[in-house]
Order: C-alpha cells, then sequence, then structure tokens
C-alpha cells in the first residue's frame, strides 16, 4: 500500500495529493497494475491510502516512492508567486512497526456509514472507528462492505497516525510545524506533474 501525504503543507499541498491518486490509479491501468484508494477520493485531502496489487506492482511502486512536485499556479490563491508543491509517498509499513500501538490499548466502535451508499448502508452498522485510548487518536473507516474490513481499515489509519505523531515528536521545537513539509521540499523529486491537467512531466 502507498500513503500518499501533504505533511505540514498548505491547502495547495492536499489539493495536489487528491490529484496525484487520481493520476497513480489512472497510471496503473496503462501498465496492468491495480491501484485503488482505500475510501473513495473526495477532493483535497491531507492523506490518501492506495491499494496496489498485480504483476509489475514493485517496479510500479518504485518509480513513485518519495517526493512528488506539482509546477503550477495554485487553484486556491491565483495571486500565489509559488509555483512549486511537494508531496510524500511512501509504502506502508506492517503494522506490526508500530510497537505502540497494541490490540489491548484499541477500542472498536461500530455505527452506520454517513452519506450515500444504498441499502447495505442504510441497513447495516458496517463503519467502524478505532480509538486509541492511551493518546485518544480515533480513524474512521465506512465505505467497505465488510465490518471485519473496516475493522482492519480502521486500524492501519491508526498506525498511520501514529507514525506522523511519533515524526512530529521528533521534530519538537522550532521547526516542529513545518519539519516534514520542509523535509520534503529538500527531498529530490521523483515525479514531477504540472498544470490544473496534471500532466506528467517527462
Amino acid at each position: 500500500m502507498l500513503h500518499i501525504t501533504a505533511g505540514q503543507g498548505p491547502a495547495e499541498c492536499e489539493w495536489v495529493v487528491g490529484k496525484l491518486a487520481a493520476a497513480f490509479c489512472k497510471e496503473a491501468l496503462k501498465v496492468g497494475v491495480t491501484c485503488e484508494p482505500l475510501e473513495p477520493l473526495a477532493g483535497p485531502c491531507a492523506s490518501v491510502v492506495l491499494r496496489v496489487s498485480g504483476a509489475g506492482v514493485d517496479a510500479f511502486v518504485a518509480a513513485r516512492t518519495g517526493t512528488v512536485r506539482w509546477v503550477g499556479t495554485s487553484t486556491l490563491r491565483p495571486a500565489h508567486k509559488r509555483k512549486n508543491w511537494f508531496v510524500g509517498v511512501s509504502l506502508v509499513t506492517g503494522e506490526d512497526d508500530t510497537p505502540e500501538l497494541a490490540d489491548k490499548d484499541i477500542t472498536y466502535q461500530s455505527m452506520r456509514a454517513s452519506g450515500p451508499g444504498g441499502q447495505h448502508v442504510n441497513k447495516t452498522e458496517s463503519a467502524v472507528r478505532a480509538t486509541h485510548v492511551p493518546t485518544g487518536l480515533t480513524a474512521v473507516s465506512q465505505e467497505q462492505r465488510s465490518q471485519q474490513v473496516n475493522r482492519k481499515v480502521a486500524r492501519l489509519k491508526l498506525a498511520l497516525l501514529l507514525h506522523e505523531r511519533r515524526a512530529q515528536m521528533v521534530a519538537e521545537g522550532k521547526t516542529a510545524r513545518w519539519a516534514e513539509h520542509h523535509a520534503l521540499e529538500r527531498g529530490n523529486a521523483v515525479r514531477t506533474y504540472e498544470g490544473v491537467s496534471f500532466r506528467l512531466r517527462s
């Protein structure tokens, strides 16, 4: 699975995250790789997790892991002088690599999924909210039809939240808020997209 994140970047980077996730899914189709978001893409978002599988998946992931740059005029602030925006793409490691995520510290609550979803959503409580009791962090998964799958996705989201929290703690100090995003900017971009059409620069 691939995790696309805006880090501590501004709203423009969240726009890039949504567009990049959609671009990856389209690129995957062309090379026979299955790439789908764990939850439906709904415009700008701080982070997205993509499930990637199929023949050639290793090469697909390797070519996209790292810093990705988008070159263009802000869609939110057209007068903004900045033209380069950065997001990070990383391979999601196993949940076992998050030692503080112990099963005994997680509580799960089933609930009805919100929003459109047909009869299944209206009649069953398939959505799951996972809470990490020691930190109070919560994650919700409601897009999968199976409550068991939603439980696994919610737990994965908690692992990602704890990973980001740990990174922020490491970056404590005067640069804490921007450390992660600045690290993205310093990295060499593995891919560059440009314009509102989000065209890959060759």
